[in-house]
């Protein structure tokens, strides 16, 4: 197997860990960060809406510590594919310049990403401890 070949074969598992970094954060997000912001707005109804219609929520909320290890696990792997030194683009120009533009755009999903995770973790589990502590 050639060297471009192995490089185009690791930005490809790359960019698939990036993509499912922003799958399992998102699903962070949905599971347990919009219903906890939904019922502070006063939107219970659609918290209610959400669960019977995709009664998986419910199960993933009972584990959503897992959820959040496992996303926030995917974070790290994909941020250290990403940002490790011995990433290199091939020396083709055309190659190089895709490598370049796909890697540009990995870092902009991993970003939003872990936004996403952040959102979720500090709706999730930091939001009414500090209510609390606001209210004391």
């Amino acid at each position: 197997m050639s060297s471009d070949a192995l490089i185009m074969t690791a930005d490809l598992k790359q960019k698939s860990v990036t993509f499912f970094t922003l799958f399992s954060t998102t699903g962070t997000l949905i599971c347990c960060a919009l219903p906890i912001i939904f019922v502070s707005l006063g939107m219970g109804a659609t918290v209610v809406a959400m669960t019977s219609t995709f009664p998986f929520l419910v199960t993933l909320t009972h584990y959503k510590i897992w959820v959040f290890a496992f996303s926030g696990l995917m974070l790290l792997v994909s941020g250290w594919l990403m940002f490790r030194s011995s990433r290199s683009c091939p020396a083709d120009q055309e190659l190089a310049k895709a490598c370049n533009t796909a890697h540009k755009w990995n870092k902009r999903i991993y970003w939003s990403s872990l936004v996403i995770w952040g959102i979720g973790f500090t709706a999730s589990y930091l939001l009414l401890p500090i209510r609390i502590w606001l209210d004391a």
